[in-house]
């Protein structure tokens, strides 16, 4: 492919810069062509070497506005703002009806978190500038920092309006749509956008993304099927088309687009997890497993692939291999709650019951607060007999679970165990209060309780009552 001439004279001017460098020879450039050195530099992180550039631009064009429109940039990135705005008055002084002026002062102020005082500027800027879309995205910017979405918005689209191609104001429009929680007017908008600039791989992956957020897989797939039309390489266009795939229940086709990521990448820990997951779908339980098992040796790190592959295990009721994985994965990581809660649920299937009991206090010891969790806890506590330790279990849980009447039926049966008569009966007619229809829970979990004279005859009269 030839290159512009625009492009051959850049390249030319960087390495006749470059070679002024290395042989301190001194070579005359143009102040426009010392800006696209100086802004090369900056955008590659080179701030030493444009610095140098500017320097010798300046030496050569003192009088340059837009060199020093450059230094000011500069010197605003460097957070030496007094100096920038002296010399920003400086210029506005002589060339009042530059843009960048403005452009300049809104980038102060908006570093000293004036943002309404460089939205001020920027709107100056718009009446002598002819880069309508670069003020309209620093005007979103601005409006986004004062979490001002319907204003960002606004002004991200009509940068649009001017600008098609520019990627990052579609994307912060999207984010505007989503923060303010208006998937289906982000979709509409995105179908205008689309109707104008249909080869944008970028806006029909936002569309499928959003129409999957709204379970509107059909049109999601549809998109992601044009954004991997566009461009047979978009990694994310495929990801997302595999999990539409999925969510439709198409199994083998979403396999297909799980490994297109595959080719064009290092295999993600992800993908892979997605393909077993299809493969335990369709049945083939030797594939499953097998990508499983990729999963972890690609990211030991990634909990859903040990929780795949015990879960796996656990459905096939082969609780000695789940029990094998579960305790490979709590090798890697012993603070994980899921990692924990598996390893209670799966002792306690196998009658392990102090292992089970130990499992369930790590799982609520590293955060897992669910109703089921504590009370397949009690449960087990109960059963080795441990009454005092599951009832301060049971007043901790009713601290995040408040008016619960399967902890409470557990309070009253196990002071009744104890023969604290008093508190057996407080917890039992809150219970009943709470839900008398379930009472039969309580006769599962303690009949000995049940049958006796003193609960009935509490039971009857609330009933009646």
């Amino acid at each position: 492919m030839h290159l512009s001439h625009e492009e051959d004279d850049y390249n030319l001017s960087l390495s006749k810069f470059e070679s002024m460098l290395k042989t301190n020879k001194v070579f005359f450039f143009d102040s426009e062509e010392f800006e696209e050195i100086i802004l090369h530099y900056l955008d590659m992180g080179k701030a030493s070497l444009a610095k140098k550039a500017l320097k010798l631009a300046l030496d050569q064009h003192p009088k340059s506005t837009g060199l020093k429109l450059v230094q000011i940039e500069m010197l605003i990135y460097d957070d030496k703002l007094e100096v920038a705005e002296k010399m920003l008055n400086e210029l506005y002084a002589i060339e009042p009806h530059n843009e960048e002026i403005y452009i300049q002062k809104a980038n102060i102020y908006s570093k000293r978190d004036q943002h309404d005082k460089a939205i001020e500027e920027l709107q100056k800027a718009l009446t002598f500038t002819d880069d309508f879309a670069d003020v309209y995205n620093l005007l979103g910017m601005e409006y986004l920092f004062m979490d001002n979405l319907e204003l960002a918005k606004y002004n991200f689209i009509k940068c649009l309006e001017v600008d098609m191609e520019d990627q990052s104001a579609l994307y912060n429009v999207v984010y505007c749509f989503e923060f303010l929680d208006q998937p289906k007017e982000a979709i509409a908008y995105l179908k205008e956008y689309i109707e104008k600039n249909p080869y944008s791989e970028i806006a029909w992956h936002q569309q499928g993304r959003l129409s999957y957020g709204i379970k509107d897989y059909e049109n999601a797939l549809r998109s992601f099927d044009y954004a991997t039309l566009i461009d047979e390489e978009f990694i994310g266009a495929f990801m997302e088309k595999g999990k539409s795939l999925e969510k439709l229940k198409r199994y083998e086709e979403a396999i297909e687009a799980f490994q297109r990521t595959i080719e064009l990448e290092d295999p993600t820990s992800y993908a892979l997890l997605r393909i077993g997951k299809c493969y335990e779908k369709l049945g083939n339980k030797a594939e499953a497993i097998h990508y499983y098992n990729k999963t972890v040796h690609e990211d030991p790190l990634l909990d859903k692939g040990w929780i795949a592959i015990t879960d796996f295990y656990i459905r096939l009721k082969n609780y000695q291999k789940a029990l094998y994985y579960v305790n490979k994965a709590l090798a890697i990581d012993n603070e994980n709650q899921l990692y924990w809660k598996r390893y209670a649920n799966i002792n306690r299937q196998m009658n392990f019951y102090e292992e089970a009991e130990f499992g369930y206090r790590k799982a609520v010891e590293f955060g897992d607060y669910q109703l089921d969790t504590w009370l397949f806890w009690v449960d087990i506590m109960q059963f080795l007999g441990e009454f005092d330790s599951a009832i301060q279990t049971l007043v901790q849980a009713s601290e995040y679970f408040k008016n619960d009447y399967e902890i409470e039926y557990r309070l009253a049966g196990m002071y009744y165990m104890l023969l604290d008569n008093t508190k057996g009966k407080k917890h039992l007619l809150k219970a009943l209060q709470i839900n008398s229809n379930n009472r039969t829970l309580f006769q599962e979990l303690f009949p000995v309780v049940w049958d006796r004279k003193i609960v009935q005859n509490v039971i009857i009269k609330h009933l009646k009552s």
